[in-house]
């Protein structure tokens, strides 16, 4: 079944289209999702939320993008709101902390664990994900959609909806940002 054979069935609330849909695309979804929020399980509620909307609102979709264009903002755009809470919920458990209830757990980053990540490199990508999550999140997604998920800079603007020469310095200031940011980790390489 094509791309447009597939948006149309979807349109029609066809549910083996929807699986479908879902067995093509879910691990695309996740990595990209899991490349921004780094916990697996935010990943997953990430992925069904998108694959959700996808379904709800494929009505919408026009076409002047590409389906995977679409679906990767949609990601980009639940991964995103899912930190934005994330970070009103720990300034709001901080804030609670200090004013004495203790009872209130404040948010912990936990270990990351991606599946493009061998044992042995652990260390080493959880510190460079710590640092990813320092970067402005334009800088963020940029940077994300070209090193972890692999796309061309021409495949992150129609994404992010702006100008090839716009990706290019988003990934030069993100370069930049990281380099400074693990100079202490990385000393040989300066």
């Amino acid at each position: 079944m094509n791309e447009w054979e597939l948006i149309k069935q979807l349109r029609l609330g066809d549910q083996a289209a929807f699986k479908l849909l879902v067995e093509t695309w879910q691990d695309m979804v996740y990595n990209t999702a899991l490349g921004i929020v780094q916990h697996p399980e935010d990943a997953e509620d990430i992925a069904q939320e998108t694959f959700v909307q996808v379904y709800q609102s494929v009505g919408t979709f026009k076409g002047e993008a590409k389906f995977s264009t679409w679906l990767y903002r949609i990601t980009l755009s639940k991964a995103m709101d899912h930190l934005r809470k994330a970070k009103r919920k720990k300034r709001f458990a901080f804030v609670r902390s200090i004013f004495g209830d203790k009872d209130e757990q404040v948010i912990q980053v936990t270990d990351f664990n991606h599946p493009g990540i061998t044992l042995d490199n652990k260390e080493a990508a959880a510190t460079l994900f710590k640092a990813i999550q320092k970067l402005p999140d334009k800088q963020k997604i940029a940077f994300t959609l070209n090193k972890v998920e692999g796309l061309s800079y021409q495949e992150i603007s129609e994404i992010m909806d702006t100008t090839v020469s716009s990706v290019e310095s988003l990934l030069h200031r993100a370069k930049t940002n990281l380099r400074i940011w693990l100079e202490d980790f990385y000393p040989e390489n300066g």
